[in-house]
Formats: C-alpha cells, sequence, structure tokens
C-alpha cells in the first residue's frame, strides 16, 4: 500500500469549461464491475483458429460465476480487415457452441493475433497480429439480445469495435457539441447544449446507433473522431485517449479495429483491469514505464485537430521538450540480444481467467491507456499528474492458484465458500495472533498504529456485506479503544457530503478492493488529508493500493456472488485490529485475551455448525412456502441478521426483514407481526452466526419450484 493520489481532473477539449470529473451526487453505480472483459494478444506464437476460441470462451466462463446475460466474442478473419465476431444470449457453453458450428476454418493458423470476448460482444483483427478480445457483461442498457451483447461495432464494415465493462453516464456537456458545422469554435454556457448526450451529439453528426447499450457509443465515437481526421496520420492510441476524454462514468475498454491490425488498446477508469504476461524467457526487468503527456498541450492538440488546424488529435507521438507524449522503448519484453521475443498478454477484469495461462501480472491505474502492438507493451496517460501517481507499472505475482477457483466437489461456489470458512478464519488469523501470549500483529498497521490511537475519531465506510461487518465489529471498537467509531453506507456518504477532518481516521472495507462507492468515498476522504485504512480480501486492488496502510483479509477467491466467507473473515480482521489498538490499555487486557482465546476455538464452532447440514435441508421447505421472514437479533447479532436477510433476499427472492428489537415497546409491534400464518424458526445465537447463508443455499431451490 502506498500513499494515494489526491484525486485528478479529466483533461478537457474545451478548459474553460465546467469540471467534469465524477462528484458525490454523480457517482457511478457499484454495479459498474460487474462485468467480464477477457483479452488474448499474441506476437510470434502461431495459435490455430481453435486454440484462440477456446482461450477466449475459458476466460469468460471462468468469470461467469456471476451470472450474465449474454457473451460475445471477436477473432481474426481470414482476410485482413474482415473480423469474424460472434454472439449468443445464454451462458458462454452456448456461445461456444455457436462459434463451433460455424463454417469457418478451425486450424487456420496465427503467428500473431489479437482477439476480444465479453457476454455482450467482441472483434479480432488481421493475420499477421490477431487479436481476441472477449467479454461477459449484464445488459446495462437495453434488454438482453445479440443485437445488444458485446462486442460492439462502430459501423457495418466493423472499423471500430470494443467491449466494456462499466458504465457511460454521458450525462455532462459533451465538448463536440460546442463546435459549429463549419468547424469554428463556439464557447457558449448554452444550457441546452449542456444538457445534450454524446448519443445524441453523434445522430445529430448522421449516426446510426444498431443498439440501445451505452458501449456502442465509445465505438461510434472513435469512428467519428478518425474520420474527422480526413486521412491525417494518428496513433491507435492518441485517437482512444480523446474518445476517452469525452466519457464520463466508470469503464474499462479494449478497443480493436481494422485500421490499426495487431494492436489493442486498454482503457481504465474506475473499473478493474489486469494484464497477464506470458514469455519463454525471463523478463528482463519487472517493471513497465508510464509515458507522459502535458494536460494543456494535449487539450490544445485536440481542439486544433477538430477545428482542422491541428496535425493530428494529440499528434502523432513524438519526443518534444514542451512535455507531449514520448514514446519509450518497452524494454521489458525483449530477448537478451535485444531482439523481440515470442509473447502473449491476457486482459481481464479478474484475476481468475488469467492464473491458468501466466501468474505474471501488471494492475492499470485509473486513467492509464494501455497499447499492445507487434509484441511491445506501453502504457500511457493523458498528463503528467501531481507526483502521487507512480511512474512505473510492476508486473507483480499472482498468490492465487487455479485449484483455488474451480468448484471442486461442490454444487456451485457459494455453497464451496460456505464450507471453507473453518479454514478461510484461520487464513486470516495465521502468523497474526500467538495464542499463547495474547498477542496480536498486524503489519500492515505497524506504522500507523500510534496515529490511528491518536485520532478523534474513526469512520468506517462501507457497502453490503462488508458494511454489516463494520456495523458488527463497532461495539468491540468502542469497547476496546473507547475511541467514538461511525459506520457509513458509502453511497449515503457521498451523498450527505459528510464532513471529514485530518485528525479522523478512515477505514473502508470492500471484499474486491473495486466497489466503485467505496472508492469513490475514499478519494473523498483523502482530498481532506484523512489517514485512509484499507481493509480487503484482494491483493493488488485499487483500495488497498491508494489506501496509506490496512489488512489484507486473506479470506481466499471469493467467486459467488453472495458474500459469505468474506462476513465472517472482515468481522475477524476488524476484530483484531480493535484489539491491537488497544494493547495499550492495561484496564482491557482480560477482556482481549477471552475474546482471542475465543478466536482459537471459531474454527472448530464453524465445522460444528456445518454439520447441521441436513437440519436446514428440512427446514428449508417450510420456509420456502412462507411470503416474509422476520428475523430478529440485538447486539453483537443485529448484524449478522441483517446479513441473513440480506442473504434470503439476495438469493432466494423473498421478502425478509430486521425489525429493532432493542427496545421493548418495539418489541411487542414486531411480535405482532409474527402472526399465527408466519413460520417460527430458530433464532441465530453467538454460536450459529454461519446458520443465515447455509440455509439460504438449501432453500433456494424450494423457492424456485
Amino acid at each position: 500500500m502506498r500513499p494515494a493520489p489526491q484525486g485528478h481532473r479529466a483533461a478537457l477539449l474545451i478548459r474553460d469549461q465546467p469540471d467534469r470529473t465524477a462528484r458525490p451526487r454523480d457517482k457511478p453505480s457499484s454495479s459498474a464491475n460487474m462485468c467480464g472483459i477477457f483479452a488474448y494478444a499474441s506476437f510470434l506464437c502461431e495459435r490455430d483458429r481453435r486454440f484462440i476460441i477456446n482461450t477466449l470462451v475459458n476466460g469468460l466462463q471462468r468469470m461467469e460465476y456471476r451470472g450474465y446475460d449474454s457473451a460475445g466474442l471477436e477473432i481474426e478473419g481470414d482476410e485482413p480487415g474482415q473480423p469474424l465476431i460472434f454472439k449468443e444470449v445464454g451462458k458462454v457453453s452456448m456461445l461456444k457452441e455457436l462459434c463451433e458450428k460455424a463454417p469457418v476454418d478451425m486450424d487456420k493458423p496465427f503467428l500473431s493475433q489479437t482477439s476480444i470476448a465479453h457476454t455482450r460482444r467482441a472483434e479480432g483483427d488481421a493475420e499477421a497480429d490477431t487479436g481476441d478480445l472477449a467479454r461477459r457483461r449484464w445488459a446495462t442498457h437495453g434488454v438482453p439480445s445479440t443485437t445488444n451483447c458485446h462486442p460492439h461495432m462502430s459501423d457495418p464494415r466493423k472499423e471500430f469495435t470494443v467491449v466494456h465493462n462499466g458504465i457511460i453516464t454521458n450525462c455532462a456537456p459533451a465538448s463536440l457539441l460546442l463546435f459549429c458545422p463549419n468547424k469554428e469554435r463556439v464557447l457558449t454556457d448554452s444550457p441546452r447544449l449542456a444538457d445534450k448526450e454524446l448519443r445524441l451529439v453523434l445522430e445529430k453528426r448522421g449516426f446510426k446507433f444498431q443498439t440501445d447499450t451505452d458501449t456502442e457509443v465509445a465505438a461510434v465515437l472513435a469512428k467519428y473522431l478518425f474520420d474527422s481526421q480526413k486521412g491525417k496520420p494518428i496513433s491507435f492510441t492518441s485517437l482512444i485517449k480523446s474518445v476517452i476524454m469525452e466519457l464520463e462514468g466508470a469503464f474499462a475498454f479494449v478497443f480493436k479495429s481494422i485500421h490499426y491490425p495487431d494492436e489493442v488498446v486498454i482503457a481504465r477508469r474506475g473499473s478493474p483491469v489486469l494484464i497477464g504476461v506470458k514469455t519463454e524467457k525471463k523478463l528482463k526487468v519487472d517493471f513497465v514505464d508510464v509515458e507522459f503527456a502535458n494536460a494543456t498541450d494535449a487539450a490544445e492538440a485536440v481542439a486544433d485537430a477538430t477545428n482542422g488546424t491541428g496535425s493530428g488529435l494529440l499528434g502523432v507521438p513524438t519526443t518534444n521538450a514542451q512535455g507531449k507524449l514520448v514514446r519509450s522503448q518497452s524494454r521489458a519484453f525483449l530477448s537478451d540480444d535485444g531482439m523481440p521475443q515470442p509473447i502473449e498478454f491476457f486482459i481481464a477484469s479478474d484475476a481468475s481467467a488469467i492464473v491458468e495461462h501466466t501468474k505474471r501480472v501488471l494492475y492499470l491505474e485509473d486513467d492509464d491507456i494501455a497499447h499492445i502492438a507487434e509484441g511491445e507493451f506501453h502504457i500511457h496517460r493523458l498528463r503528467r499528474d501531481d507526483g502521487t501517481v507512480s511512474a512505473i507499472r510492476a508486473i507483480e505475482t499472482l498468490e492465487i492458484e487455479l485449484a483455488a477457483i474451480m468448484k471442486g466437489q461442490f454444487d456451485h461456489f457459494m455453497q464451496k465458500e460456505i464450507y471453507e470458512q473453518p479454514e478461510s478464519v484461520v487464513n486470516t488469523m495465521r502468523g497474526r495472533v500467538n495464542f499463547d501470549t495474547h498477542a496480536i500483529t498486524l503489519g500492515g498497521l505497524k506504522a500507523y498504529l500510534n496515529v490511528i490511537r491518536r485520532c478523534r475519531r474513526m469512520v468506517f465506510v462501507a457497502c453490503g456485506t462488508s458494511y454489516h461487518s463494520c456495523l458488527a465489529t463497532r461495539s468491540i471498537f468502542e469497547e476496546l479503544t473507547e475511541i467514538p467509531v461511525s459506520v457509513e453506507l458509502a453511497s449515503d456518504f457521498l451523498d450527505r457530503k459528510t464532513p471529514i477532518f485530518r485528525d479522523d481516521v478512515c477505514i473502508f472495507v470492500s471484499q474486491s478492493g473495486e466497489t466503485a462507492d467505496t472508492i469513490l468515498a475514499m478519494r473523498y476522504c483523502l482530498e481532506r488529508g484523512a489517514l485512509n485504512v484499507g481493509v480487503v480480501n484482494v491483493v493488488g486492488s485499487t483500495i488497498s493500493r491508494e489506501s496509506h496502510c490496512g489488512i489484507h483479509v486473506n479470506a481466499g477467491p471469493e467467486i459467488g456472488v453472495a458474500s459469505t466467507k468474506a462476513y465472517t473473515s472482515q468481522y475477524i480482521a476488524l476484530v483484531m485490529m480493535a484489539i491491537q489498538l488497544s494493547e495499550d490499555r492495561l484496564s482491557m487486557t482480560a477482556r482481549r485475551n477471552a475474546i482471542i482465546d475465543g478466536l482459537h476455538e471459531l474454527p472448530g464452532q464453524i465445522r460444528q455448525i456445518l454439520q447441521a447440514d441436513k437440519e436446514f435441508q428440512a427446514l428449508a421447505p417450510m420456509l420456502a412456502k412462507q411470503t416474509s421472514l422476520l428475523i430478529m437479533g440485538r447486539g453483537y447479532q443485529h448484524a449478522t441478521c441483517l446479513e441473513a436477510a440480506l442473504k434470503i433476499k439476495e438469493l432466494c427472492y423473498l421478502h425478509s426483514a430486521l425489525p429493532l428489537t432493542q427496545n421493548p415497546q418495539l418489541n411487542r409491534r414486531a411480535f405482532s407481526l409474527a402472526s399465527s400464518s408466519m413460520a417460527r424458526s430458530p433464532s441465530l445465537t453467538s454460536r450459529t452466526f454461519p446458520h443465515s447463508p447455509t440455509l439460504c443455499t438449501v432453500l433456494t431451490p424450494f423457492r424456485s419450484n
């Protein structure tokens, strides 16, 4: 973890227009991270079409656990400039069947290639260097259909294709509107223009949209900006930079184009994307340099190009003393003799899609634009930042194993993760708890313990299950540290513009480390000078990189949509944090020792609960017939009851609520709701908190019948 950037503003084509960066009131939705992208690019590695399709399909299937509505992919065609696109509604297996039945030569070899895949659409390019792009995505806009499925095309000729993870809001004024048809620049604050969206702008310029999705706008915009050059040369990277500067929201893109054969451009803003690297020989260095451009020069170059007075949107990358983009050689991927070597790149929104191919990966930061062409890999940024963003991207080693993301003997991932809890809680405590001396050691917090102990208050910020884990441990923090604690839902925290001060400590909890609202809240607190602590399960995630310090939960990969083992492991991680913060308080020694003894017994207690599976199987049919469930609990179990209600609603589509039961008067009202027709079930106790997710797994099949 390292000090986080203090926030940055997107470069504007018209620099005297209002700031268009995301604000709390128009923040990207956290659902922006629910899609799956996979792309495959190879150079000097002969691969036939069957191998390429299988690689793309397998990558999508690794991310299929989140339940997507459609899938698509794009691969190289038999002739340059004629990519093949396959799309299908339903599971990835249906897309695979469609590809296998297609009348194409599956044995055709490609020495180099790029391809993309997704559960909405993908694209490919020329034979010399092919790229495969695979993508799975919920129907963010538009009903699930082959038309709305990725990859999306700019036009029937497929000049530009794109797969996209996230959402484009298009709610801010498009600078394209600030240019009249005669190409003269118009500076106006007209509300009528400010209310326009990019889609309407492009439609007025004669472009026709074939889908209901937000993604198609990016592809069409790329074609519009390319056509505006009227044959003047422009690099693929510079073109996509101009596209990204016009877009609002949180997204990750992979672009392909018939005008740039054997090239792909990857862009990230607010949605995770990582790139795996596979070579036969060892890489010469373990990092990639970032190539910067000056924001002012970039904006002026784009404006000149749109007016017809410049040589290109951002110009062909050249060395420039004034700070324009400088292209450097990608040293990492050369062999010892300085010659290019065979290399494969795997681009994905989830590490689970890459780990079977390679464990060497690098993570893109927000506003990074990566370019892959002819075996070289470059990372660009729109402007030189204020020094808080690193000038390199390290090539890291994934620490997960393929077996960890497979279902094994279980029916589904959620069931597997429920039964992994005895081991996951041990892994959370491993190397951190000394049960003999009753000592806790959290290395990620060590340098900041005194700062946290002196803080005015602790503010926990999270969403969903992570929010519940914060609620569950709030009383422990207050009891052991006697520091005021507040727990905030990230979206509400932003909407209220909650006052944050320099002597506050803000703790951000997220299983993935990529929850959009939580990340925005973290950056909001960074701007106000608060110490930021991250508690995440995914190493290398945005929250883990941008927070000052923190804790890795170490629960292992959580594949199922409904969080289970992350809740118990987050609970334990936060309890350990509270214990370590209170080590300077001798009056709490007995209480700390009692809690640590309880942690030692916890794995065995969870195993005991999981042995009651047959009891849950017998209980499920009765509960499945109910129209509503009331789950009652208080004290330490209040948050666990909230989590149980969330799981039942999320998985069983059965109304479930938690009335407040602390007040005697409210108790009577709550029990009056439980009429004679409403089923009773055993309440949750301190020794049975894993009941609810286990019950959900057996209740769901009955509800669906």
